[in-house]
C-alpha cells in the first residue's frame, strides 16, 4: 500500500567540494519521523549480539581444595566452617556468578530496516549527510582524501558509505583517525548516529534503496504474508 511518500532532492557534490547538481532522495527513506525507541532497540540489539558471553567462574564445587572439615564443629569459640572452597574463603567458589550464555536478541526484519531508515532520517534533517558523485582516485592517497574532506566542509568523525568495496578509497581512509568506511548492506543504526558527519555516494544511495526503499517493504511483507 503507498502511503504517498514523495521524492526529495539534495545537493550532488563531486570529491573536489564542487556542486554538480541534485539527487533525487525517496522521503520514505530519508523524510520520515525519526522513531527513537525502535532506534534504541535496534542499538542496544546490536551491542548484545556483540556479546562474546565467554565469561566463566568456577562455583564451590570447581575450585580446587580438600574436602575435610576445617575444625570441630564447637567448643572452638570459632565460627562454623564446612569447607575450605566456602564463597566467603580466599580461594573458594563464586556464589552465583557469570557462566557463558549467550545475548543475542532478536528482532523483525521490518523494525530493523525503520531503525536505519529512522537514523538516516534524523541525520539528514540534522544537515550531517553529504551526498557524493563518486570517488575517483587513481592510487592510494590519504592526503587527498583529507583535501576532498576539506573542500566538503566536513570535520569531525566521518563514515563513508560506499556501494562495494573499494581498495583504493579505503585505503586512502583508513590512516585517517575518526574516518571509517563502510559498505552500504552494513549500514546500521550505531555506526550512523556514532559519526558526526556521514558521505554517501551516488552508487550506495541505490544499494541503500534496494533493501530500504517502500516497494522492497511491500514486497517483503507480501512474501511473509504469503501473497504473491
Amino acid at each position: 500500500m503507498n502511503r504517498g511518500y514523495a521524492v526529495m532532492e539534495a545537493k550532488l557534490f563531486n570529491q573536489s567540494g564542487a556542486e554538480v547538481g541534485t539527487i533525487q532522495l525517496d522521503e520514505y527513506i530519508f523524510g520520515i519521523e525519526p522513531n527513537v525507541p525502535v532506534m534504541h532497540q535496534a542499538m542496544v540489539r546490536q551491542q548484545a549480539n556483540a556479546r562474546m558471553g565467554t565469561h566463566n567462574t568456577l562455583g564451590r564445587g570447581e575450585v580446587a581444595g580438600s574436602t575435610k572439615k576445617l575444625f570441630r564443629q564447637k567448643g572452638t569459640g570459632r565460627a562454623r566452617q564446612g569447607s575450605v572452597r566456602a564463597p566467603h574463603r580466599k580461594g573458594g567458589g563464586v556464589a552465583h556468578g557469570p557462566h557463558p550464555r549467550s545475548y543475542r536478541q532478536a528482532m523483525p526484519r521490518k523494525m530493523r530496516r525503520l531503525a536505519v531508515r529512522s537514523a538516516l532520517s534524523a541525520k539528514y534533517a540534522a544537515d550531517e549527510i553529504r551526498f557524493i558523485d563518486s570517488w575517483a582516485f587513481e592510487q592510494p592517497r590519504t592526503k587527498l582524501f583529507v583535501q576532498s574532506l576539506a573542500a566538503l566542509q566536513i570535520s569531525g568523525k566521518t563514515l563513508v558509505v560506499l556501494d562495494r568495496k573499494d581498495a583504493v578509497v579505503q585505503k586512502s581512509a583508513g590512516n585517517i583517525t575518526g574516518v571509517k568506511t563502510l559498505l552500504a548492506h552494513y549500514v546500521n543504526v550505531i555506526d550512523l548516529l556514532s559519526y558526526d558527519n556521514i558521505i554517501i555516494s551516488r552508487a550506495a544511495i541505490d544499494v541503500l534503496a534496494s533493501f530500504l526503499s517502500q516497494t522492497n517493504a511491500e514486497a517483503t511483507s507480501a512474501t511473509d504474508d504469503g501473497e504473491a
